[in-house]
């Protein structure tokens, strides 16, 4: 069962993909979004962590969308997209947003980590936060708070945490 806040998480990210606003999200809505992250990144979807974040962002959709019934070619309208993200995700609290989200997280942690040290940095951090959209004057702020061991760095772990701790209420900065 999801909170009020969940719900309005869940809406948020709804409309988010929803960018024709035909009320319905689809394969091509997530795959659109893995392409603008790509392109704020000038990264290619065929090099290989553009191939990484495409193959993630899509993979969710192809999860998602098998789980709710219609297949990876369906669309969702808000309320089953709603009660599939809740009985995959939510509902299964950090194992549900390890087995979902890993994928995508890791394929995004991978894309930022120019320096290739399998971390996070807060410069890596500021473009994550410019790539899906966020403001990018919250970083600084939202870095600290998902840097739970205080290392300076993020790691995916912390990353998925902070994604959890997003949809739950405790955390208000949104990573994808």
């Amino acid at each position: 069962m999801t909170t009020s806040v969940q719900e309005q998480r869940l809406r948020r990210r709804f409309d988010m993909w929803d960018k024709n606003g035909d009320g319905t999200i689809d394969r091509s809505d997530w795959e659109g979004e893995a392409q603008r992250i790509l392109l704020s990144f000038g990264e290619t979807e065929s090099s290989p962590k553009g191939r990484a974040l495409t193959d993630a962002y899509l993979g969710m959709w192809d999860h998602l969308a098998g789980q709710a019934g219609v297949g990876r070619d369906g669309a969702l309208d808000y309320d089953r997209f709603k009660a599939v993200a809740a009985e995959q995700v939510l509902d299964r609290g950090e194992a549900g947003f390890d087995q979902v989200l890993r994928p995508t997280i890791s394929a995004m942690a991978a894309l930022c980590d120019t320096d290739g040290d399998g971390q996070v940095s807060p410069q890596e951090f500021q473009r994550w936060i410019g790539a899906i959209g966020s403001d990018a004057s919250t970083a600084d702020t939202a870095f600290k708070l998902i840097d739970t061991d205080a290392d300076g760095h993020l790691s995916v772990d912390e990353l998925i945490t902070a994604v959890h701790r997003f949809h739950s209420g405790e955390l208000e900065f949104s990573l994808l």
